[in-house]
């Protein structure tokens, strides 16, 4: 009996989601909970569970469409014992069922997407990143003629302009139009469509002020230098976001209204008595912020741990829709890019978003003489609804201070 297997609701108020890619084929033999693609929504890359096993009759949506959720996606061919399918753990699409039927799932066997032109039943490609295939649709390049330089060879999106430069084709040109066209038009979909639409919420529903300080901190950069030489933070990456983000939870404990939301249906301020701490993190699918849970329980060990994990998790757009929601207070580094400073819009739901600026040596005033010093500017974006000028003064005021001179945190560390 044919069975057909319709998008599931996706969870967190999605309704639709991008069919990414196919990890299977008409004519294959697929056993349950099978990774049968691949669909990316505005939270997350996931991949896809089949909910039965038999032989694939059809794929029903080709690679790279947007699917309302309800939509049948694939037909199965099911025997009568497993027409229907046994009782599951109600979990979100993409992260299975229990951890009992982990060791059912059969490798994922990639193929070559309908995109990438004629296919046979023995033609496969190699593992691509969402952007490759995007760089693939585009410019017409087949995967699978594509040598792979990323992980375990993985196609990344530079091998496939590589691979259309050097067969002669035309890329497009961030100086300037190519000959041929003089714009580029960009669907709206997925992770910037979301952010899009959370931004001007944001922007227009919370009055938001910022601050700005600019302090010395070569106090902290020679800590972070003694620290990297410590065994216990070996493989770590020890930055100054790392000290930023411990100052930034030690200062919450005297300055908890910017750990706090904004309840419009009932009119009340909800104050947060932990810490999920946001990360923001540039991906090639956009900007996300992921959020460390029960931050102001971690040591500074644990806490480059998890922001190491966390980031390298973000960018390979493998963050769980969980990581991505429920944040109570964000930080963003600007620096990375070499800017000195920002105002950033708070994230939906918070009350307050810090910003650090570049880490650069300046002439700076110190002991009543003028020396050479690591000065950074730090600032943040608050809530006015939420956050008075002085509780958002004190809050900056006391991370600088703790950046100024570490001694402070040491009890925390």
């Amino acid at each position: 009996m044919a069975q057909e297997f319709r998008l599931p609701d996706l969870g967190e108020g999605l309704t639709e989601a991008e069919l990414v890619s196919w990890a299977v084929e008409v004519g294959q033999t697929i056993e349950l909970n099978q990774v049968i693609g691949e669909v990316e929504t505005a939270k997350a890359l996931v991949e896809l569970p089949s909910p039965y096993a038999g032989v694939v009759e059809e794929l029903l949506v080709p690679a790279g469409a947007t699917v309302p959720v309800g939509t049948p996606i694939i037909r199965i061919a099911t025997d009568a014992a497993t027409e229907e399918p046994p009782a599951r753990t109600p979990v979100l699409v993409g992260y299975g069922p229990e951890a009992a039927a982990e060791s059912k799932r059969a490798r994922r066997k990639l193929v070559t997407a309908p995109e990438t032109g004629a296919s046979g039943p023995d033609r496969r490609r190699p593992d691509a990143s969402p952007a490759a295939r995007a760089a693939a649709r585009e410019l017409g390049v087949d995967l699978a003629v594509v040598a792979g330089t990323g992980p375990s060879g993985a196609v990344t999106r530079s091998d496939v302009e590589s691979h259309a430069g050097s067969a002669g084709q035309a890329l497009p040109s961030a100086f300037g139009p190519a000959p041929s066209e003089r714009e580029t038009r960009t669907p709206i979909r997925s992770v910037r469509k979301q952010t899009a639409a959370a931004m001007v919420r944001s922007a227009f529903t919370a009055p938001h002020v910022t601050e700005f300080v600019t302090v010395d901190v070569t106090r902290s950069v020679e800590l972070l230098e003694r620290l990297r030489e410590n065994p216990a933070f070996e493989g770590l990456s020890v930055t100054p976001l790392s000290l930023v983000a411990k100052a930034m939870i030690v200062a919450l404990r005297e300055n908890p209204s910017l750990n706090a939301s904004w309840d419009e249906e009932n009119q009340e301020i909800v104050t947060k008595h932990y810490v999920n701490l946001g990360i923001a993190a540039a991906t090639p699918r956009g900007l996300v912020v992921p959020n460390i849970k029960e931050a102001q329980s971690l040591s500074l060990v644990e806490l480059c741990r998890a922001i190491t994990e966390l980031t390298a998790t973000a960018r390979s757009g493998r963050a769980e829709p969980a990581q991505l929601t429920g944040g109570t207070v964000s930080i963003t580094n600007v620096g990375v890019f070499g800017v000195d400073a920002g105002t950033p819009i708070l994230n939906p739901g918070e009350s307050a978003i810090l910003c650090l600026g570049s880490v650069t040596r300046r002439p700076w005033v110190h002991e009543d003489e003028l020396a050479v010093r690591w000065v950074t500017t730090l600032s943040v974006s608050f809530d006015h609804r939420v956050v008075d000028g002085e509780q958002g003064s004190r809050f900056l005021s006391s991370v600088a201070a703790m950046l100024h001179d570490p001694a402070s945190l040491l009890a925390h560390l």
